[in-house]
């Protein structure tokens, strides 16, 4: 069995990094993410919140049951992507922190010191054009996120995708990594909620 050490930041070695990518529908989150992939050196497992909502089955629902579903769905997500990095394993996770209680639920769950939260931003003009040629996304969606995923206000590191390609934020994010300042950007956030 591997013993635990306790890390500067006051953790265990053992838990995996999680890399939080946040940002509206169609910033281009999925596509970063499996750039990042093939730069990093350690194994890492891509978590998306939409392969959960593709998981789940498909029944009618009020929207009082849709609404109730949808929050489970979220806390779920977060708690595996928690017991993934309890396990020792490094996570690339993307994200839409659109609702305050997201947050506040991943900043109870996650070891904040072994959290590198990235903020993916995109114009609104760019996000528009996406959403049109996706097709898949309901249309106003990422415009009626926009001015609340970044609410919070804080990361370790950010990127936009109107003006790099996601191999260039994934490279960026990358060379991040090894050097990651203290107190992380989940350390602060942690503490501006008094967690």
């Amino acid at each position: 069995m591997r013993e635990h050490s306790e890390t500067e930041q006051g953790g265990p070695d053992a838990d995996g990094l999680i890399v939080f990518l946040n940002g509206t529908s169609s910033s281009g989150k999925s596509s970063i993410a499996r750039e990042l992939l093939t730069l990093l050196d350690e194994p890492y497992f891509h978590l998306p919140v939409d392969a959960f909502h593709a998981m789940r089955s498909q029944p009618q629902l009020t929207p009082a049951e849709v609404d109730d579903t949808l929050k489970r769905t979220w806390r779920g997500f977060h708690r595996a992507v928690a017991g993934m990095a309890a396990a020792g394993n490094n996570v690339v996770v993307d994200h839409v922190l659109s609702e305050p209680w997201r947050l506040a639920d991943c900043l109870a769950l996650f070891p904040p010191h072994r959290v590198v939260l990235v903020g993916v931003h995109c114009s609104l003009e760019e996000l528009e054009r996406r959403e049109a040629a996706r097709g898949d996304r309901p249309a106003g969606l990422a415009a009626r996120q926009i001015s609340r995923v970044h609410a919070h206000g804080t990361y370790d590191v950010e990127c936009d995708t109107s003006t790099a390609t996601p191999l260039d934020c994934a490279r960026r994010i990358a060379r991040f990594l090894p050097e990651r300042p203290a107190p992380t950007a989940f350390q602060r956030l942690r503490q501006q909620h008094a967690l």
